[in-house]
């Protein structure tokens, strides 16, 4: 059973895409609204893709951005903060943290698809130099 669970964690963190997926169609199965089974499939993922992609930079080019990456989100946290202070009144904590959660999904669902096509690339090239 750990196995089994070692197992399922790992093929989550490689491929986010497929616990997207997974979670969207739960969330249709449930009969949540369109839009809210997308919201509840990014947010899920986007936990798993803040390991995901400095993994795989780890993977393809041996540096570790971990803490660049942490350190990103929190200066892309403070941006919209002061944003939405300078737009509205009053802060709204809620809506706040989803709309920053939301646009750190896009950032790193663009980098994963990035980082994907650049090793598939790399690969490529290392494959065709070799024959």
């Amino acid at each position: 059973m750990k196995d089994f669970l070692h197992i399922v964690i790992s093929v989550i963190i490689f491929c986010p895409i497929l616990l997207f997926m997974i979670v969207y169609l739960i969330g249709r199965k449930v009969k949540i609204r369109g839009t809210h089974a997308f919201g509840a499939a990014s947010d899920v993922t986007t936990f798993c893709l803040f390991f995901s992609v400095p993994l795989a930079i780890g993977v393809l080019w041996s540096v570790n951005v971990g803490v660049l990456l942490v350190m990103l989100a929190l200066t892309m946290a403070m941006i919209f903060t002061y944003i939405d202070w300078r737009t509205k009144k009053e802060i709204e904590v809620k809506p706040l943290l989803k709309k920053i959660w939301r646009f750190q999904f896009l950032v790193l669902s663009t980098a994963y698809v990035v980082i994907c096509i650049v090793g598939i690339i790399q690969s490529v090239i290392e494959y065709l130099q070799a024959v």
